[in-house]
């Protein structure tokens, strides 16, 4: 890919003739490449997907970590290549099975996990935050490893997230959902101090 034009908004269709050796999303228009992550980003990623995952097997719901492409199509995008919004969250969970199809998902995925870096912070915590809160993703979860914080948001009648519901190591989180799933954050955030 040669490097992004000043003013020029990108599309589904340039993201799919870039170099798939490295990592991109695009947020209203606006590329930005992704780091490769950290070894406690991984562990606390497959601890996350573990638990999720041996929850789901024999259930309609899907867990797909990442890289998983998520587009994410806004009102005037007339058909997929056209869509503005292409992200790889962390940990994505669809259970409305017609929204996959063999490019990973199209539309708003029923629970989207990000896991916060230096890096990423400001990105998660309000551009992603945004966009996957007008997108319609029901449950939105930031995993701060630093901190050892999880906050939780859940889209609301009036399809906005609520106050967040802020979660330590200590805890234990029932997934909105995934109502009979409880994940063990000791387990989660083990992993950081191994």
């Amino acid at each position: 890919m040669s490097l992004p034009e000043g003013d020029k908004e990108y599309t589904y269709s340039d993201y799919l003739s870039w170099d798939h050796e490295e990592r991109w999303e695009i947020i209203e228009g606006i590329p930005c490449m992704k780091a490769a992550p950290s070894r406690i980003h991984q562990e606390i990623l497959m601890e996350l997907s573990k638990q999720i995952a041996n929850f789901l097997t024999g259930k309609g719901c899907r867990i797909y970590p990442a890289p998983f492409c998520v587009r994410l199509p806004g009102g005037n995008d007339k058909d997929d290549k056209e869509i503005k919004n292409v992200v790889e969250p962390d940990i994505t969970i669809v259970c409305d099975r017609s929204k996959l199809d063999d490019k990973g998902c199209k539309g708003a995925p029923d629970m989207i996990i990000e896991i916060v870096s230096p890096s990423t912070a400001r990105k998660d915590r309000i551009e992603k935050f945004n966009l996957y809160e007008k997108a319609g993703v029901k449950e939105y979860w930031l995993i701060e490893p630093d901190e050892k914080i999880l906050s939780v948001f859940v889209l609301q009648n009036d399809n906005r997230y609520g106050r967040p519901e802020m979660y330590t190591e200590e805890d234990e989180v029932k997934v909105t959902v995934l109502p009979d799933l409880v994940i063990d954050l000791n387990s989660i955030f083990s992993a950081i101090s191994e």
